[in-house]
């Protein structure tokens, strides 16, 4: 049968594959995310270089802002980001998926098994993409590729007439008048970004997504909690913010911050001086005596006792 749908009632999600992509020496897997409200086929669609759950999660959230409202009823294939397990219709949803719907009030709903055309908007809609937008492209960036995705949604496909339609409306025209319908968006947006307890090991840095990340030494071996972004990768002790860096999509980078290579390089030099002094106050019994006098003379006590412990190497005690 021929779906029908009402303005507000339903749209359709799914992941759409495009090759890969090269970043650096890195090279990472190009997906599209693709939402189509199903009865006016607006489209949002939009690249990433995973199709994690915090891709899939941020992706609705930035199509509900991008069509000014939340439709009732989302459908989807049985992909792992919505569905975790499925016996017949006995379905167990990912409870993130949960939190998102319960958050916007949109019921998530997969489509039934062996039932393609339930869900057949969202996949013309990749296909179009693929054929229409995504064939001989040239960019150098994804955020290059997402510009022109978005100027060439707005330019062409919501200029182009509703697929069946009577009244020869385009898509865009469609658009405003189903917007309306929408359910309305809340107050705050949902949190999208990843979450995790971690800690490093002896090294002051933390790994995530194949890079490292510089944290103050003074925390190596500590429980922190990482808030990554698409954007930006966040190191929490608690509450506070100890290290703030950009996302790097490559892959083997050890990404720092100066300020924490200076902490590290001061503690360091300070910590050689004390093993040195303390070197030299157990060999000679004077040492300390020796160094508060040099010390209340104004004198250098780092060259002094490094130039103590070469004669100590040299001469013995």
């Amino acid at each position: 049968f021929r779906l029908s749908t009402l303005p507000g009632e339903q749209a359709q999600v799914d992941w759409g594959s495009f090759g890969s992509i090269e970043i650096g020496a890195a090279r990472r897997p190009l997906s599209c995310f693709v939402m189509v409200l199903s009865w006016s086929r607006a489209i949002f669609a939009r690249f990433v270089l995973d199709q994690t759950l915090e891709s899939f999660v941020r992706c609705h959230v930035a199509a509900f802002e991008a069509f000014g409202g939340v439709p009732r009823t989302l459908l989807y294939d049985n992909l792992k980001a919505a569905v975790l397990e499925r016996v017949g219709d006995v379905i167990r949803f990912n409870p993130r998926l949960l939190d998102l719907a319960g958050h916007y009030h949109f019921a998530p709903t997969p489509v039934a098994v062996a039932r393609g055309n339930e869900k057949g908007r969202v996949e013309r809609a990749i296909r179009y993409i693929r054929e229409s937008f995504f064939a001989a492209r040239s960019f150098h960036t994804v955020q290059h590729l997402n510009r022109q995705l978005e100027e060439w949604t707005l330019q062409i496909a919501h200029a182009r007439i509703v697929p069946g339609d009577i009244h020869k409306r385009t898509v865009a025209d469609a658009l405003e008048q189903e917007r309306p319908r929408l359910l309305p968006m809340p107050a705050h947006p949902f949190a999208c970004d990843f979450v995790k307890p971690i800690a490093s090991g002896k090294s002051p840095y933390i790994r995530f997504d194949g890079n490292d990340y510089s944290i103050p030494h003074t925390l190596a071996r500590k429980p922190l909690t990482l808030v990554a972004s698409d954007s930006v990768v966040r190191v929490l002790d608690g509450e506070l913010v100890v290290a703030r860096h950009a996302r790097s999509y490559e892959r083997g980078r050890q990404i720092e911050l100066e300020q924490h290579l200076e902490a590290l390089a001061t503690d360091k030099r300070r910590a050689r001086e004390h093993r040195g002094r303390n070197r030299l106050a157990a060999a000679c019994p004077s040492a300390t005596a020796f160094l508060e006098k040099v010390a209340l003379h104004g004198g250098h006590l780092g060259g002094t006792t490094t130039r103590l412990l070469h004669l100590l190497d040299q001469y013995g005690a």
